[in-house]
């Protein structure tokens, strides 16, 4: 997966809390398995007036004029903003592949839903916890200034805002490095495939007769 190291993009608001998997990327297009393709129907049922179908032509759908991904200030975000809990819901990854696939590289959020937030590590897209008053600060700013972006620096742990401020962010040790690094599940158990290959060695000699030639 791409690393994430340093980002500065335009913000878009998300002004919902509760906001669950099947909202981001409804069920219909979950019977694809690739991870590409599906930044078109992002949030689809709240993004089109009518009920969108895999593999349809989106571009010559009708837009909900009122949803905030229509709206032409935050086209090009790259970073998303949200309220409590966002990522409810059942277990999605395609919801994580689709905000990805739109363009968004870092989701701001005060509360994820755990196995969202997983998702997220899993796959390359920086959550980020802020508190509630920071939060309805940054969504002050954003709806108040348009082309409002942030600058997000994941080494240290600090988001700037355009007059400077810095807010820092906590995060695990260990999603810090592979996010940093680009390293997916895979890649992960790649790093150690020196002692797996010892372990297959030692186990063949150790007991030869659960390997049959």
């Amino acid at each position: 997966m791409e690393p994430f190291r340093n980002l500065c993009g335009i913000v878009v608001p998300l002004d919902r809390a509760n906001v669950d998997t099947d909202a981001i990327m409804p069920k219909q297009f979950l019977k694809a398995i690739g991870r590409t393709g599906f930044g078109p129907n992002l949030f689809d049922e709240w993004r089109y007036l009518d009920r969108g179908e895999p593999g349809q032509d989106c571009s010559q759908r009708p837009l909900n004029p009122d949803f905030v991904l229509n709206d032409a200030r935050y086209w090009g975000a790259r970073v998303f903003l949200a309220r409590d809990n966002f990522g409810c819901g059942s277990s999605r990854e395609h919801a994580v592949w689709a905000l990805l696939d739109y363009g968004i590289r870092c989701v701001i959020a005060p509360s994820f839903a755990e196995i969202f937030y997983s998702n997220c590590c899993k796959n390359g897209l920086l959550a980020i916890r802020l508190p509630a008053e920071v939060m309805d600060r940054l969504f002050s700013e954003v709806l108040s200034n348009p082309g409002y972006a942030l600058t997000i620096d994941l080494a240290g742990q600090a988001v700037a805002m355009p007059d400077g401020q810095l807010l820092h962010f906590e995060i695990d040790p260990g999603i810090k490095r592979r996010l940093l690094l680009g390293l997916d599940d895979i890649a992960m158990t790649m790093q150690s495939a020196e002692d797996i290959r010892r372990f297959e060695v030692r186990r063949r000699a150790e007991a030869s007769w659960l390997f049959p030639e």
